[in-house]
């Protein structure tokens, strides 16, 4: 995206900054080939002042300056912005790739149809640059512009590509999964204070098995039914543990978390066209 005159990036929340500094830290952008906007005129100069990126709270001066546009709108909000008089014209012919949840491709491809659009799905560990974004692309999107995307989205952690119509159980499981995984750490802590660990101790251990796990699984690309084979020796105390959470149906409830979430996601873009 080295080519790009500019990128703007719409509604500049907490994912958005997080973006903008992905991409400064990595040097796909310069400062001054970023535009941010914000809806309050002390978020855009804090912004400014973190960022160091040009800030506005037009959000259609913004696009008319771009020609690539990440809207990091609420669902609720991003109808509302793109029917903006004069906003279908200044995105024609961009690259234009949407965060918003539950709202489809078809609706975004409906409200822009000069557009190519893309919709993702990143999460709040891209904070950290331990990001997982997953794009789906629209209609009038080729290769070059999903690599674009890709490329972007990589400077804040790790990005596939799948359709559509998956997308809202990617919300489920890659957007909510983070909110998911912190309950677990916190639960497995309190087994550790339980048992005479203080708090801060448990929280450090249960949070590098998380990580330390979860690396395993990515870093081997074993199936996790393997490596926790590895681990759950004969008559050990693993083992035992093991089954004490099957007692609990782990996995039913956890399973059914992501559904659930699923369909909720699925709901969001309806209400995106409600509050247009």
């Amino acid at each position: 995206m080295s080519d790009a005159r500019r990128l703007a990036i719409l509604g500049c929340g907490t994912m958005g900054e997080a973006i903008v500094g992905g991409l400064l830290r990595a040097g796909l952008f310069r400062s001054d080939e970023l535009i941010a906007t914000a809806r309050r005129p002390e978020a855009a100069e804090a912004l400014r002042g973190r960022q160091g990126v040009e800030v506005t709270l037009d959000n259609l001066a913004a696009c008319r300056a771009a020609t690539t546009v990440l809207l990091t709108f609420k669902p609720q909000r991003i109808a509302k912005v793109l029917h903006q008089p004069g906003m279908r014209e200044a995105l024609a012919g961009k690259l234009v790739i949407s965060i918003a949840a539950g709202v489809t491709l078809t609706q975004l491809t409906e409200w822009l149809p000069d557009s190519a659009v893309i919709r993702a799905m990143p999460n709040t560990p891209c904070l950290i640059d331990e990001g997982m974004t997953v794009l789906a692309r629209g209609p009038r999107v080729g290769d070059a512009e999903v690599a674009a995307a890709t490329r972007l989205f990589e400077t804040v952690g790790r990005c596939i590509e799948v359709e559509d119509k998956l997308m809202d159980a990617v919300t489920g499981l890659g957007g909510s999964g983070p909110a998911f995984v912190y309950i677990m750490i916190e639960a497995m802590a309190d087994g550790g204070v339980m048992m005479g660990l203080p708090r801060a101790v448990a929280l450090q251990i249960a949070a590098q098995v998380f990580q330390g796990a979860a690396r395993m699984v990515l870093q081997t690309s074993r199936h996790p039914a393997a490596l926790k084979d590895q681990v759950t020796t004969p008559a050990g105390c693993t083992i035992a543990g093991v089954l004490t959470m099957e007692d609990g149906r782990i996995r039913s409830v956890l399973a059914r978390t992501i559904q659930e979430a699923t369909r909720v996601a699925s709901e969001l873009g309806k209400d995106a066209a409600a509050d247009r």
